[in-house]
């Protein structure tokens, strides 16, 4: 059985959820448990709950150990103030799993300015502004498991949610650049495309909604936060008890050095033509694939 003994993990958004599944799971397998909430309604508003409270409740109730974080990770002040719960809590910090978020459905022609900062501050911006005071912690114990939760809506997209879906999107390359940094001092980052049922899906899985429990999903972040788990800079997607990677490839595509626009539409099969693709590690590898086609390089 995995365990966590001695371990500290963070969980934005563990109130319900997908996140009181994590912080559940954890606590079970022996960590400490920071439980950061700020609950909102659909729409965006702040509610009266004692969510976070009731899993820190639980934990405790079974024997474990756990505190509560109340301040949003939408700003610099409550992500630097959730990683020093945890550290005046517990002492340290060896796991963050950004899960916080709101929903972010709307037509891109009718977006507001204040929605589209409300979903990025939250979804991406959370995600800098704990990771921001964590790194240096995760850096000097030269060890550190990051989870950030992106969604299919961003990586495949989904009509109707563009900032939600554009917010997602950037967490996975956040996943992959910290991926890179983090390496030479012992800290893994991958990211998780959820599939579950949560308050804020609501019915959108449809006759699906019944198979999808988030304690599922949160056995797979227990994976990834392990220190035996190798992956690093991967994106998973999670549900219903299956479990598959998500990755970006580059076709090996058309070259010609005197290219024109002519050219890319005769030769779109080509271009698109996914045999032999590859999967680059950074980005100066997919440049790779382009100084390769040069003869005299």
């Amino acid at each position: 059985m995995l365990r966590f003994d001695g371990k500290v993990a963070l969980v934005t958004g563990a109130g319900q959820g997908l996140g009181q599944a994590h912080a559940l799971a954890f606590a079970s397998r022996g960590a400490k448990v920071v439980v950061n909430d700020v609950m909102v309604a659909p729409d965006g508003s702040r509610l009266a709950s004692t969510a976070a409270h009731d899993v820190v409740k639980e934990i405790t109730s079974a024997g474990g150990e756990a505190v509560v974080h109340e301040e949003s990770v939408a700003t610099r002040e409550g992500g630097a103030s959730a990683v020093e719960s945890a550290l005046a809590a517990f002492g340290r910090l060896d796991i963050v799993v950004h899960n916080a978020g709101i929903p972010g459905r709307a037509p891109v022609e009718s977006l507001t300015e204040e929605n589209l900062h409300a979903v990025v501050g939250v979804h991406l911006f959370g995600a800098f502004n704990v990771l921001s005071p964590a790194w240096p912690h995760f850096m000097e114990q030269q060890s550190g498991r990051v989870i950030l939760t992106t969604s299919g809506v961003g990586l495949f997209g989904s009509a109707g949610a563009s900032s939600y879906g554009a917010a997602k999107m950037a967490l996975a390359g956040l996943v992959r650049t910290l991926a890179l940094e983090g390496a030479p001092f012992g800290i893994a980052v991958n990211g998780l495309a959820p599939v579950a049922r949560t308050r804020m899906a609501g019915e959108v899985f449809g006759t699906l909604t019944p198979k999808i429990d988030p304690a599922l999903v949160a056995e797979v972040v227990v994976a990834l936060a392990h220190q035996d788990t190798p992956y690093n800079g991967r994106i998973l997607s999670a549900g219903g008890g299956r479990v598959a990677e998500v990755f970006f490839g580059a076709t090996p595509g058309y070259f010609n050095e005197q290219l024109v626009a002519e050219d890319v539409l005769d030769h779109l099969v080509e271009i698109e033509d996914r045999t032999g693709y590859e999967l680059p590690g950074d980005a100066m590898e997919e440049v790779a694939m382009t100084a390769a086609r040069f003869t005299d390089l």
